[in-house]
């Protein structure tokens, strides 16, 4: 395999609105920023990054458990969790290209955009979106879009651990929309106004926290590695300092990945303290604290968090995956014809196998022979153009392996499978081809 290039980023913009990874939202009507729709092959990307992640986290384990809250939340969960008076940005506005900037993205007093030195005074800008419930839009009426998800965890924390009989230690996981009002949205899907958020909360006596602060690290640092194979150079934790740490957190530290624009925070652990347990107990007054029948003992469990962004995690994917080598020169002027391929893990990839007669006329055979795989993998019949140009479009959107059904299966009942990192092929009989693509894709 070609050794692996960090992509330039309109590559990578260009390729995923080419194949439908992401595209702009509302793109007929110049787009909406900060929002992204995700295409045919984005969706599947997507869906099998949370399939992988709530199995790693909730479906392997007996001490996880999931939840699905609503959007929009009391208005007072927000007030009780410092949102409504303290979840804000400084914001600084340039007079001359009147484009706005958060207070970090702007050096020396100059505008990141233009150069103008004449720039206002930061000011405290909230990142809560407002709505509104119902006919009246007073203040009566006012709530917000959630702007994380672990806050619904939290207000549920004793429903569930009644309904699903959980005792300390124990999580709750959750996967859901989040919003944020950002000021200047940017990097691609990095930084977005709408995103998932795959999020676990887990809950400890207060003498276990540090023990279950390091396996959470362990855990995580184990699902990059082995889960989402991803290059262990490209990723790195961050310990926050005193300076960093929220008021009620005790420790913190953040997976970092290597982007094109940078190392980024990718997730976050968070020893968050009693906080929050405490915070919505006083402003709902409801009991929220935890009593432990074996020892009799009454007590805020202890809250250590994992928080990842999806569509970081998509980003950080797309980044890892793409890749250009030297494909085989057919031009008399000897150019180099370049291969763009994305190498996703197979337990990620969109399509797992594409299905490919080698001509129309083969397609008819070739659907009654490989049609059966679908039950079991992600497939593609694709029958349209020459046989390279199908294996090009196959690599560019990363599936694994490739069948060619031909003029030679009619009588060996065999199928060509070709590796998409290697370009190797090999033949394989039909009525093997079932568990050998199976082997292959759980060692790729």
């Amino acid at each position: 395999m070609a050794e692996q290039t960090i992509p330039l980023m309109e590559n990578l913009v260009s390729l995923c609105k080419r194949r439908g990874f992401i595209f702009p939202s509302s793109e007929i009507y110049g787009g909406f920023g900060g929002f992204w729709d995700y295409g045919p092959l984005g969706v599947a990307l997507k869906r099998n990054v949370e399939n992988l992640w709530w199995n790693f986290m909730v479906e392997r384990r007996d001490n996880v458990v999931g939840l699905d809250s609503s959007i929009i939340c009391h208005p007072r969960v927000w007030k009780a969790s410092g949102h409504v008076d303290h979840f804000s940005d400084l914001m600084i506005d340039c007079k001359g290209c009147k484009r706005r900037f958060r207070d970090d993205q702007v050096e020396a007093g100059k505008c990141p955009f233009c150069g103008s030195l004449e720039l206002t005074e930061p000011r405290q800008f909230n990142l809560m979106m407002q709505t509104y419930i119902g006919p009246v839009f007073d203040e009566e009426h006012r709530a917000y879009l959630r702007a994380e998800t672990c806050q619904p965890i939290f207000v549920d924390f004793d429903s569930i651990r009644i309904s699903s009989r959980q005792k300390l230690p124990f999580g709750i996981a959750q996967i859901g929309k989040a919003f944020r009002n950002e000021i200047n949205p940017r990097n691609f899907t990095f930084r977005s106004r709408e995103f998932s958020q795959m999020e676990m909360e887990f809950f400890v006596h207060p003498s276990e926290d540090m023990q279950w602060f390091e396996y959470w690290k362990s855990e995580r640092t184990r699902y990059y590695r082995d889960a989402l194979k991803f290059d262990m150079d490209k990723l790195r934790i961050h310990d926050h300092g005193p300076d960093e740490l929220a008021h009620y957190a005790k420790c913190a530290l953040d997976f970092q990945f290597e982007f094109p624009f940078g190392w980024q925070e990718l997730e976050g652990v968070h020893h968050r303290g009693d906080y929050d347990l405490r915070q919505h107990s006083e402003y709902s007054e409801k009991d929220l604290v935890y009593f432990d029948d074996q020892t009799r003992e009454r007590f805020y469990p202890v809250v250590i968090e994992t928080s990842v962004g999806l569509d970081r995690t998509i980003l950080a994917l797309l980044c890892a995956a793409y890749d250009e080598d030297e494909a085989e020169t057919k031009k008399e002027d000897k150019e180099v014809d370049r291969r763009v391929v994305m190498r996703f893990p197979a337990a990620v990839a969109p399509i797992q196998c594409g299905l490919l007669p080698l001509s129309k006329k083969l397609e008819e055979p070739a659907q009654a022979a490989l049609q059966p795989l679908r039950e079991r993998f992600r497939c593609d019949f694709d029958v349209t153009g020459s046989i390279g140009k199908r294996y090009r479009r196959q690599d560019e959107i990363g599936t694994p392996f490739c069948l060619t059904f031909d003029f030679d299966s009619l009588e060996d009942h065999s199928v060509t499978i070709r590796h998409r990192d290697t370009m190797e092929q090999e033949r394989i009989p039909l009525d093997q081809i079932e568990n050998e693509l199976a082997a292959r894709l759980a060692a790729f």
